[in-house]
């Protein structure tokens, strides 16, 4: 995954950097969609010397240069996913976890039913889907 995410950041004319990498990394080994906070706390043990700061303008810098993907919940939490494939989200209102729900049929559906819409003044460019329920204990 590593590999992977240095040859995209050089794709975008960025510098491979050991902050831009550690935060990548973290968000991949903390799996489940993480928190800023999330991330902050993992760096913090594991790479001590990176700051809050620069956590934040990473984040920011990914996400703009599409190498991360921000999920909000239902509470209005900001949450990133490195996962870039088109892909939805299940939602879990009781603990806030949240899984990836990965579904061609739903895909094509979706995106047959935009195409056929055609929504007045209004290209449709991506679809995500957040459902939101209760994962069975």
């Amino acid at each position: 995954m590593t590999h992977f995410f240095r040859e995209k950041l050089k794709e975008r004319g960025l510098k491979v950097t050991p902050q831009r990498v550690a935060i990548y990394e973290a968000i991949v080994n903390l799996k489940n969609h993480p928190t800023a906070e999330n991330v902050i706390e993992y760096i913090k043990t594991n790479h001590p010397n990176i700051s809050v700061g620069t956590v934040y303008k990473v984040l920011d810098s990914l996400v703009e240069n599409e190498l991360l993907k921000k999920v909000k919940t239902e509470k209005d939490i900001m949450r990133y996913d490195a996962i870039l494939s088109n892909h939805h989200h299940l939602y879990c209102i009781e603990t806030e976890r949240i899984e990836d729900y990965e579904d061609e049929n739903l895909n094509v559906l979706i995106s047959n039913y935009f195409k056929n819409k055609k929504i007045k003044n209004f290209k449709v460019q991506d679809i995500k889907l957040q459902i939101t329920g209760k994962f069975n204990k």
